[in-house]
C-alpha cells in the first residue's frame, strides 16, 4: 500500500506559489545625468537575472547636474516606455531604504575598475549590514570601460556629439 502524505504535498505547493510571488526585484542606482550605453548594458544584463530592474535615480543636492530631475526621469522613462519590467523613479533617502521601500531584495551595480571595486564593496557590505539586501555587481563591458557620465557631460558642456555613448533612442534636447 502506497502512503500519500498530503503535507508535503502542500508544503510543495506552497513552496512554488512563493517563489512565484517574490519576484526579483533590484534597483540600479545613480545620477544618471546622463543616462549612458554604459548603464543601457547594465540594465540589459541585469534584466537577465531579474524580474524587474528600477532604475532609481538619486537626488544629490551637493552634486551641480547638467539635466534637471526632472529631464533625467523623463528621458529615462522615454527610452523604456516599452519595457515593462524597467520602472524609473527617484529618491532622496538611504539607498537601502528605498530598495525596501520599492520591494527590491538586490541592488546592481556596474566596476569598471579595481578602484570601482574597492569602492562599491564597501557600500555593499554596509548596506548587506543594515539592510540584509544584497549587491551584485556586473563587469562593464570592455568595449564600454571609458564611458562615464562625467566624462559625457563634459562633451555636452563643449558642444560635443555625444551619440556614441548615450543609448539610441535617449532623447537629451
Amino acid at each position: 500500500m502506497q502512503q500519500i502524505n498530503r503535507n508535503s504535498e502542500s508544503s510543495d505547493v506552497s513552496s512554488k506559489e512563493n517563489r512565484q510571488e517574490r519576484k526579483r526585484i533590484a534597483i540600479f542606482p545613480g545620477t544618471f545625468d546622463p543616462f549612458t550605453t554604459g548603464h543601457e548594458s547594465l540594465v540589459k544584463r541585469g534584466l537577465t537575472l531579474m524580474d524587474e530592474v528600477v532604475i532609481a535615480i538619486g537626488i544629490n543636492d551637493s552634486k551641480i547636474s547638467f539635466f534637471t530631475l526632472k529631464k533625467r526621469i523623463q528621458m529615462i522613462s522615454d527610452l523604456y516606455a516599452d519595457n515593462p519590467r524597467v520602472r524609473v523613479e527617484s529618491y532622496n533617502t538611504l539607498t537601502v531604504d528605498f530598495a525596501t521601500k520599492v520591494g527590491a531584495n538586490y541592488i546592481l551595480r556596474g566596476i569598471r575598475s579595481v578602484v570601482d571595486f574597492e569602492y562599491e564593496k564597501s557600500i555593499a557590505d554596509m548596506n548587506r549590514t543594515i539592510s540584509k539586501i544584497e549587491t551584485f555587481v556586473l563587469f562593464t563591458e570592455p568595449a564600454l570601460t571609458h564611458i562615464s557620465s562625467t566624462l559625457v557631460r563634459q562633451l555636452l558642456q563643449y558642444g560635443h556629439d555625444v551619440s556614441e555613448f548615450i543609448p539610441k533612442g535617449l532623447k537629451i534636447d
